[in-house]
């Protein structure tokens, strides 16, 4: 309201509105006067109807909403950051998490090859113990058939000479040793 009458005071004090033609001020025909009660009445009409507590309520109203909603926008932002900050926590834990399941695969990988060399070696000892054996099973029979043809051959040599040698009372006497053979063998 001071405002207002402040307003009033400084146009009625202003040196243009007194300059204004041959008429005096405070005359009908004076238009300055004329515009300066018009717009006294435009303002008071305004003061009558509350117009500039509404407006000035409205622009209050607007301070306030503009406030919240920059609160909101730096509520937001704050939440924004804050999930930022998470998200990139979450890529660094699984870059970190990858990195670790890398470094484990690779020592699955280690330990794989390094079984499998085991198994290998192993593997190949067996089949050389094998190869072995049937070299020395083979080496036996070979050594078996050998010392069977050479007792064949000594047999058939032997009773060759024996059948050249040998007179009808020296086969009696080797048949009637044998017989005493058996039995004391056999009792």
């Amino acid at each position: 309201m001071t405002r207002i009458l402040m307003t009033i005071a400084a146009v009625t004090a202003a040196s243009p509105a007194l300059a204004a033609g041959d008429y005096p001020f405070f005359s009908l025909r004076n238009t300055d006067l004329i515009v300066l009660m018009a717009f006294i009445i435009f303002v008071g009409i305004l003061v009558y109807f509350k117009v500039p507590e509404r407006v000035i309520g409205l622009l209050d109203k607007r301070a306030d909403d503009i406030r919240a909603e920059l609160e909101e926008a730096r509520r937001l932002r704050e939440e924004a950051l804050e999930l930022r900050a998470s998200y990139e926590q979450r890529a660094r834990e699984a870059a970190e998490q990858a990195d670790r399941m890398i470094e484990r695969a690779k020592e699955d990988a280690k330990a794989a090859a390094a079984q499998a060399k085991a198994d290998f070696e192993a593997s190949t000892e067996r089949r050389l113990k094998a190869a072995e054996e049937q070299i020395a099973s083979a080496e036996a029979a070979a050594i078996r058939e050998v010392r069977d043809t050479a007792a064949r051959i000594a047999i058939a040599a032997a009773s060759d000479v024996i059948a050249k040698k040998l007179t009808d009372e020296g086969a009696d006497a080797l048949v009637a040793d044998a017989i005493k053979t058996v039995e004391q063998r056999l009792h």
